[in-house]
């Protein structure tokens, strides 16, 4: 009777062993639920990112009126027959 308990503590000891030690174990299993939650959340953030980036492609490819204004803003370009203005602060005395 000793011997069967003693098998089964110790069969008891080696599967404790594996659920919380070995390849697949409980840890591992947390560190993997953690990677895929920090991976989705890449991932919705990519996703948001992209349909920025495509709602400005269609809105490049559709008009002008998004094209002129990065004329305007990136390249510093103006209309035919506009002026420009170029409004510079005073200086500041010490």
């Amino acid at each position: 009777m000793k011997r069967l308990v003693l098998v089964l503590l110790l069969l008891c000891a080696g599967l404790q062993y594996r659920l919380w030690w070995g390849e697949g174990s409980l840890p591992d299993l947390w560190a993997l639920k953690d990677s895929i939650q920090q991976q989705r959340q890449l991932n919705e953030r990519l996703e948001h990112r992209n349909n920025l980036l495509e709602a400005e492609v269609d809105d490049l490819k559709q008009g002008m009126a998004a094209i002129e204004e990065r004329a305007r803003s990136e390249l510093g370009m103006i209309r035919e027959g506009e002026t420009y203005y170029l409004l510079l602060e005073p200086e500041k005395q010490p």
